[in-house]
Order: C-alpha cells, then sequence, then structure tokens
C-alpha cells in the first residue's frame, strides 16, 4: 500500500523556512498545505514563488486561526521570534511540531512552561521535538554518538569559531548581538534577543547532562567582549573602530564547581581575530575526554568539490538547520503523544538520499 505524504505547514518563510519549502515541494514524503507569513508584502503570494519556485497553490497567510483550522500532520515552526503560546495552540490543534528555534530540551524550562508544553501534547494527541544545526545536531547529536565509544566520560567541550560579517541578517547582528555597539551593551541580560540565544544554549548542556548522567547542579554564561581594532563595511552597516568586534561566550555545566560540559563560541564581526585567542580552524571542533577520548572537526559549506558563489556556503547553514528538522518529522509523527527531544529519537538521516525514490 501507498504511503500518503504528510500534510505540512510552514510557520515563517525566512532563510530557513524558504529552504524548508523547497524541500516540502520536492520531496513525495510531505505535502504542503498551509504557509505562515509575518509581513504584508507576503500576504497572499504563493508559496512557491515566495521560495523561488514555481506557483503550488499554498498562499501565504499572516492569520494564525487560518493557520490553526489547516488539517495538517505536522508544522514546520521557524520563525525569529518564539512564542509559547503559539506552539501550544498548535499542538492542542492535533498538529506535531518540528522546531528549528528552541525547545531542544525543554525540561530546562520553568516548570510550569514545561507542564503548560506536555499538556497540550497530550491534549492534542501529539509530538513536539527541536532541532538544527547549532543548537542541534553539533551541540547535541554527536556528543551522544560519540560517548557510545566510550566506557567513561569525564568532560566534553565544544567551540564554534564564525565571522557574523558573512550573515546577510546584520539586524540580528548588530542589533540584537551588539556588534558594533559600545562594549559595555554585551552581557547575558543585555537584551532578549542574547537571553534567549544564552539560554537555547545552556538548554543544550542540560540536555547532554541529563542523557549522559552528568548530574549538573548549574549551567552558567560567561562572555569576553573585546572591540574591533579598525572600522570595517559589513553590508549595509559601518563597524567603527573600539565598538564590539569580538565575543567569546562560554556556557559551563557544572556539578560540585567542577566543569563536565562546556559549549565556548569565538565569534567575531569584521575579520579581526583577538591575538589572544586560541588557534582554530573555522567551524566546530568537539573534544570528548574519557575512556577512551575522541576528537573531531565539523564543517557545513555549499559543497567541499564544486565551484559555487560564496552565498551559497552562507546558506548551507540555513539549510543544515532546516534540514534537521524536516528529517526528523516522520519520527516525530509516529512519536508517542509529548516532548521527543534529540537523545529520545532514533537517527534521524536524510530522506532523500542520493535521490533514488520511488513513488
Amino acid at each position: 500500500m501507498t504511503k500518503r505524504p504528510l500534510k505540512i505547514i510552514q510557520w515563517a518563510s525566512g532563510a530557513q523556512g524558504t529552504e524548508a519549502i523547497k524541500t516540502f515541494l520536492d520531496l513525495p514524503d510531505f505535502e504542503l498545505v498551509g504557509c505562515k507569513c509575518f509581513y504584508d508584502e507576503k500576504q497572499g503570494r504563493d508559496a512557491g514563488e515566495i521560495a523561488g519556485r514555481a506557483p503550488c497553490g499554498v498562499l501565504a497567510t499572516q492569520n494564525i486561526d487560518e493557520i490553526l483550522q489547516i488539517e495538517a500532520d505536522c508544522v514546520s515552526y521557524m520563525p525569529r521570534n518564539t512564542s509559547l503560546d503559539e506552539v501550544c495552540a498548535l499542538l492542542e490543534s492535533g498538529k506535531n511540531l518540528v522546531t528549528t528555534a528552541f525547545l531542544f530540551h525543554p525540561r530546562a524550562m520553568p516548570a510550569q512552561d514545561f507542564a503548560r508544553l506536555e499538556a497540550a501534547c497530550q491534549t492534542g494527541g501529539v509530538s513536539v521535538h527541536g532541532a538544527g544545526l547549532n543548537p542541534g545536531l553539533i551541540s547535541g547529536v554527536l556528543p551522544l554518538a560519540l560517548s557510545g565509544l566510550s566506557r567513561r566520560i569525564d568532560h566534553i567541550r565544544l567551540t564554534e569559531k564564525a565571522d557574523w560579517s558573512f550573515y546577510e541578517s546584520t539586524h540580528i547582528t548588530f542589533d540584537n548581538m551588539c556588534f558594533g555597539g559600545p562594549l559595555e551593551a554585551v552581557s547575558e541580560t543585555a537584551n532578549e534577543f542574547i537571553a534567549f540565544n544564552s539560554g537555547i544554549f545552556k538548554e543544550m548542556i542540560w540536555m547532554l547532562g541529563d542523557a549522559l548522567n552528568a548530574a549538573l547542579d548549574e549551567v552558567i554564561a560567561e562572555v569576553e567582549v573585546l572591540p574591533a581594532p579598525r572600522n570595517a563595511v559589513i553590508f549595509d552597516r559601518v563597524l567603527q573602530a573600539g565598538r564590539v568586534g569580538a565575543q567569546r561566550w562560554l556556557w559551563s555545566g557544572k556539578r560540585a564547581g567542577k566543569s563536565l560540559i562546556e559549549i565556548e563560541t569565538y565569534w567575531t564581526v569584521g575579520g579581526a581575530y583577538p591575538e589572544h585567542w586560541p588557534e582554530l580552524d573555522m567551524g566546530w571542533g568537539l573534544t570528548l575526554e574519557g575512556d577512551p577520548s575522541q576528537r573531531l572537526q565539523f564543517i557545513n559549506l555549499a559543497s567541499f568539490s564544486k565551484p559555487v558563489p560564496f552565498t551559497d556556503h552562507v546558506r548551507a547553514a540555513s539549510t543544515a538547520t532546516a534540514m534537521h528538522a524536516i528529517n526528523a518529522i516522520p519520527a516525530v509523527c509516529a512519536a508517542p503523544p509529548g516532548i521527543v527531544t534529540m537523545a529520545d529519537l532514533p537517527l534521524i538521516k536524510s530522506l532523500q538520499g542520493f535521490g533514488n525514490i520511488s513513488t
């Protein structure tokens, strides 16, 4: 018997959302039935056209009530700003939900929010799952996979080196992450965006700790902020010398004062990497110290063998982030009602793979 495609609503049509729409239109596993947009210029437009494809007959809408009324198996939730109210309403309406924005380890949420999310899943008879690149596979699935090679784990450390100069959303880089601002403006509580961003990295540490019996008693954040040594033009913005040009964030999961799990990011704008920072390759480095120990270096690009525009390499991060959630949709829909994390689901692989798909 032919398996019917899963009916999908795409929530948001930005960088990740457009990659998701393309996938839902291309793969026989899915049928796009709805599209939630946020801007007037996208209201009523065909979702296919928004994603640079031929019209598909699904019109984008800003109306949440219209989305709630659509019969669907799953919502692909990828907004810039998240809402637990929205997520719970979608779950209560009987729609599974995958998201790249948050909910990586909801047990780390305030108890009342966790209980509300779990209740919404039970009411709708559905599941919710958070996935992505980082936070996501790199800071969740890879450490858990490597741990399967060890008898004992002593310490896990993930580093990320990235130059935000290539990130086209200068609103996030400058206004939300405070690059280009005064040095004293950067802290974990500087604004809602930074607080939220810090919170989801803490979630990843709690997830690893819970999955690997670390019995953590706290997860803390530290930040080092450094000035840009020279002026630089970043798309439509000017980074001035002396303003924030580098941020080193360290999230540490501790037990009895000893750091067991760390995520450390070395983020710059303008291409100037502080001399006293460690020499790192671009991308991510993961070290698991234990019995035995493992180390790997990870980088995500559009291609390692074909000449592609630099913009494709930048977009590869959005594609990978979206695909980690999309490839998990069948497993999430098949899971018992409730919250499922990366530590709960089976191995998620590419649904399309090499593309030899029988329909």
